[in-house]
């Protein structure tokens, strides 16, 4: 399992992914799972992917070939896209077949081939926007209302998300926030843990500005976590107290109490 995120904010775009990779628990590897393409100079695509390793690589070696050998007869790629969605439309039908290709050798061995993608950027002259790429091919679209998208083990980090993210946060607050989700999810689930990968894109400048690496013991990333930690500890502390003294608790259940007997 992985866990990879994307923010979609008024002045840009943070993307920010784990990086293990394991086949049991006996077998943990890390891959970067941040894949950036900057096919032309008015254009730059992030990448980031959850599921099956080997599909995964399989689909960004498919996408890198067809812009190194453009299809003769004009077909698309992420150097001809002209939008966003057609850009998502394209990688989503490259996964699709990379998965249909490998399917029956997998479902004979109990292993899924499925990938899930999240693709953003922006072409010259279109806003910038993030997108979620099924394993079917088919996507939806952050928006305003909801400004982030994630792929792989989400539950985790999501409640930091919901009472924080909105479309109006800078991309430095961004980026603090997707760490700690992605932090919350590394102490909930053991599939999931760094080095952690945090890009940051400023809407209109087509280049990556800032693309950061917080391995385990980073100083940082534990300064995040202290951070953190400590402060939904004082925010428990101050919550109201219940309004008694413990020499008041009843010795013996109420009269309306149930019993079950044991």
């Amino acid at each position: 399992m992985t866990y990879c995120l994307g923010l979609s904010l008024d002045s840009g775009l943070v993307f920010a992914s784990d990086s293990r990779t394991n086949a049991g628990v006996d077998y943990v590897t890390t891959y970067s799972k941040m894949h950036v393409f900057t096919p032309a100079p008015d254009r730059l695509f992030v990448i980031l992917s959850a599921g099956n390793l080997a599909t995964t690589q399989e689909v960004i070696n498919h996408i890198q070939r067809d812009l190194d050998h453009p299809d003769p007869s004009g077909g698309i790629n992420l150097a001809t896209a002209r939008y966003l969605f057609e850009a998502a439309e394209y990688v989503g039908q490259v996964s699709l077949g990379v998965q249909k290709e490998h399917s029956a050798a997998l479902t004979s061995s109990g292993v899924s081939g499925e990938t899930t993608l999240i693709i953003g950027g922006q072409i010259a002259g279109q806003p910038h926007g993030l997108i979620m790429i099924y394993p079917q091919g088919n996507y939806i679209t952050a928006s305003p209302e909801t400004p982030y998208l994630q792929i792989g083990e989400s539950k985790y980090g999501k409640p930091a998300l919901d009472r924080i993210v909105q479309s109006g946060l800078s991309l430095e607050e961004g980026a603090r926030l997707c760490l700690v989700s992605l932090d919350a999810t590394a102490r909930s689930n053991i599939t999931v843990g760094a080095p952690f990968e945090v890009g940051m894109y400023q809407a209109d400048s087509l280049v990556l500005g800032h693309r950061m690496r917080f391995p385990e013991h980073d100083p940082y990333l534990v300064g995040i976590h202290e951070g953190w930690n400590s402060g939904i500890q004082a925010a428990f502390d101050g919550l109201p107290k219940f309004d008694w003294e413990e020499d008041q608790l009843p010795l013996t259940p109420p009269a309306t109490a149930t019993i079950v007997p044991r």
